[in-house]
């Protein structure tokens, strides 16, 4: 098979059809967010097929369909692997529902068996993250700062969540934690941040306005206090870098 000739000819039609593959970081920051059982973040980054804008895997369409679904399947095994998921239940996990793939009929059917293996799959993450067993009042907080991190969380409205007064609720999520809310909130938006430095190409102010930074130089001095890097260095040392282990 001459590989270099089909290249060529696939580049210039998918050009002249106005056909691409779907952007390499958002595909990133969508598995990091199943990863780490952000459901809210999974639900934003979530884009149900459209054949307009993936490869083409195979002519018929249903069974073109049925590929990508079973590529996603496959590295959002890896990466809950990857995010501390047993192996052997992320395994039969991406058994069960490649051998569901096969038995789908229509292209409504694998749109639906999208949605549910991303449900499972960043649902069982989540509840990976919460294994430690909190009070209600905490898990309500936590479930609020992951599906929150792109807004002004206040202890205020994380009491009124919780149902108990401020001072009580700081006390409480400390000692089950062991951090401070405010300390929690920061690591939670560095670890974000740290993932769109890594996937995607936004600037440093952008992030830092979508995680609520006061400015990008609180952003910059918080992040380098988390990491020891700055946003600079380690978009340039972690880049679109990943493990070398997939296959």
């Amino acid at each position: 098979m001459n590989v270099d000739k089909n290249l060529s000819y696939i580049e210039f039609s998918n050009r002249e059809s106005n056909r691409f593959h779907l952007p390499y970081d958002r595909e990133m920051l969508f598995f990091e967010s199943i990863k780490q059982g952000n459901a809210a973040e999974a639900a934003r980054l979530l884009k149900p097929f459209n054949s307009k804008e993936m490869g083409i895997l195979s002519k018929d369409s249903l069974r073109n369909l049925k590929y990508h679904l079973i590529i996603t399947i496959a590295f959002l095994t890896r990466y809950c692997i990857e995010g501390g998921m047993e192996m052997e239940t992320a395994y039969n996990l991406s058994d069960i529902y490649i051998q569901n793939v096969d038995e789908c009929r229509s292209e409504q059917e694998i749109h639906r068996l999208h949605r549910e293996v991303v449900d499972e799959f960043v649902n069982r993450m989540h509840s990976l993250h919460k294994q430690t067993l909190y009070s209600k009042p905490v898990t309500a907080c936590l479930d609020y700062i992951y599906d929150n991190l792109h807004n002004k969380i206040t202890l205020d409205d994380l009491a009124a969540i919780a149902g108990l007064s401020p001072s009580y609720l700081s006390r409480l999520f400390h000692k089950e934690v062991g951090i401070s809310l405010s300390k929690y909130i920061i690591q939670k938006r560095i670890e974000s941040a740290e993932n769109l430095l890594k996937y995607s190409e936004y600037s440093f102010v952008e992030i830092s306005n979508y995680l609520c930074f006061s400015s990008e130089s609180h952003f910059i001095q918080t992040f380098k206090q988390y990491t020891g890097y700055t946003p600079k260095v380690y978009r340039e040392q972690f880049f679109r870098t990943h493990w070398n282990s997939m296959y």
